[in-house]
């Protein structure tokens, strides 16, 4: 029988917890950092767990 492959960019984009929770990073924080107050890029600095309905589709993909 076949085996699912692991989705190598969502692979990249997350990973778990201890928990089995998914942790991911913030996006907008690359570029056009002037523009941007300091308490935005500090909250995007930081990571962030991925609500429950999310994360059963992600574990799907990085199959874990």
């Amino acid at each position: 029988m076949g085996k699912i492959k692991t989705h190598k960019a969502s692979a990249k984009r997350f990973s778990l917890t201890a928990t089995g929770k998914v942790k991911m990073n913030h996006s907008e924080h690359r570029h056009k950092l002037g523009k941007k107050d300091a308490k935005r890029k500090r909250h995007l600095r930081s990571g962030a767990i991925l609500s429950e309905s999310m994360a059963k589709n992600v574990r799907r993909m990085i199959n874990k």
